[in-house]
Parts: structure tokens; C-alpha cells; sequence
């Protein structure tokens, strides 16, 4: 979004961006947590996944436009330091919108690659240390 505004790689834009990696980072691990939790209570793999997906979908949908209307005045900014605001604001909005897009796709499809990946290839671990003294004694 920056490079259709004309704005070049600068102390607001890496500022943005860190703040998009922050946001955007919570938002895919209550995502997933919440794959996980599904998926404890007997769920589907790829039923934990598409709900978690879907409980989240206001809440992400919320923050995405809270976000986005709260970065809008800065993108219209003008006078002193506007062009830092507008770099600001045009990196995150572009951001969100195309990070909200690749939260909602990639990461439920991640979880059901990589918890495939772990219930079938990796051996099963045990949760409870009681498990590990009793195996050992046998």
C-alpha cells in the first residue's frame, strides 16, 4: 500500500510493520488456540480448525476495522510530519488488510497440515510426569 502512495522504507514504516507483526501474530495463536481446544474436546481436525476460524472471525473483524478507521485521519494527515503519519498509516491499513485475509486462510490450513503432521508422525507424548515414573518402573 505504501508503494501505491509513493512512500519509501522509512523509520514509520518499519515502526508500522512491527505493529502489524505484533497484531497480527495474537490474533493467528488465539486462532489456533482455540483449533487446539476443539480439538481436545474430540473434534475433527479439520472441523476444530474451520470453527476456530469462524468463532474468531467477529473479534478479528473488529480489531481489522478498529484499526483501519483509527489509521484513516493519519493517512489523510497534513502540515508538519504528515509525510511520517501517512507512511505510518498507509503501511498498516495495507497491511491489515491483507494480513486479516491471511489469517483467516493460512493459519487454520497450517494448523491442519501441522497437526496432522504431529498426531501421525510424531509419537505420542505424555502429559503427565505420574506417566513417566510409572513406565519407567515397569
Amino acid at each position: 500500500m505504501a508503494q501505491v502512495f509513493g512512500f519509501q522504507n522509512n523509520i514509520y514504516m518499519q515502526t508500522g510493520i512491527v505493529l502489524l507483526i505484533g497484531l497480527l501474530a495474537k490474533t493467528g495463536i488465539l486462532i489456533t488456540e482455540y483449533a487446539v481446544s476443539h480439538r481436545r474436546q474430540g473434534m475433527g481436525l479439520v472441523q476444530s480448525a474451520c470453527q476456530a476460524a469462524r468463532e474468531r472471525f467477529r473479534p478479528i473483524l473488529m480489531t481489522i476495522l478498529t484499526m483501519i478507521l483509527g489509521m484513516l485521519p493519519l493517512m489523510v494527515a497534513t502540515g508538519a510530519g504528515a509525510n511520517g503519519s501517512r507512511s505510518l498509516a498507509s503501511c498498516v491499513v495495507g497491511g491489515m488488510i491483507f494480513g486479516v485475509i491471511a489469517l483467516l486462510f493460512l493459519v487454520p490450513a497450517f494448523f491442519i497440515i501441522f497437526q496432522w503432521l504431529q498426531e501421525h508422525l510424531m509419537p505420542k507424548r505424555l502429559i503427565d510426569n505420574k506417566e513417566i515414573i510409572e513406565q519407567n518402573h515397569e
